[in-house]
């Protein structure tokens, strides 16, 4: 195992091949993919010729960028993932995304706080980062909580273009952002 991060609930560690059961079980349940594809479930081919191909091409190309497969270290449980990348749009260089994706059981846990913003700290810290962004859609109200719990503020509320409409997305995306030095107000207040 290629641990990346410790909380103190949780394991954040480089995914494998391994890790497809994980993904396919995660990316069938509808309600956890509600928000992005209004409930369809990935198949086994998407993950393993799409999604485990892009989360393994980041440890390519960066040490401390990408995704990471969360566990519970009591346990060792599969909880779902967190991802910290640069953002990819291209014209916003130098950002950071902050991203997860957790099982239904997982949630109200607590742990989508927990991992971001360890995440976010090891990024201010260690990493150089400068800003970290995210972005939901504007009726996912239990994600906006969690980035505002971790530190993020409300930045905008936009319409992307070229989306296969879903229930909720005629209300947009909102984007959420925290800067290195309201971060550091932030640790002082």
């Amino acid at each position: 195992m290629s641990l990346f991060l410790e909380t103190d609930r949780l394991i954040l560690r480089r995914f494998t091949t391994a890790d497809e059961d994980n993904l396919v079980e995660l990316n069938g349940d509808p309600e956890v993919m509600r928000y992005l594809t209004g409930g369809r479930p990935s198949s086994r081919e998407e993950i393993r010729s799409r999604v485990l191909p892009k989360f393994l091409g980041y440890y390519e190309r960066f040490e401390d960028l990408g995704f990471w497969a969360a566990e519970e270290k009591a346990t060792g449980r599969f909880l779902g993932w967190f991802h910290f990348r640069p953002h990819e749009d291209e014209a916003r260089d130098g950002e950071i995304e902050l991203g997860y994706r957790l099982h239904r059981s997982a949630w109200g846990k607590g742990y989508a706080t927990e991992g971001s913003r360890a995440l976010i700290d090891k990024g201010f810290t260690e990493q150089g980062v400068e800003r970290v962004v995210a972005e939901t859609m504007t009726v996912n109200s239990a994600s906006r909580r969690v980035l505002e719990k971790a530190g993020l503020t409300l930045v905008r509320t936009f319409h992307p273009e070229g989306w296969d409409p879903i229930e909720g997305s005629e209300h947009g995306e909102v984007e959420y952002a925290l800067s290195r030095a309201d971060w550091e107000r932030q640790r002082l207040g």
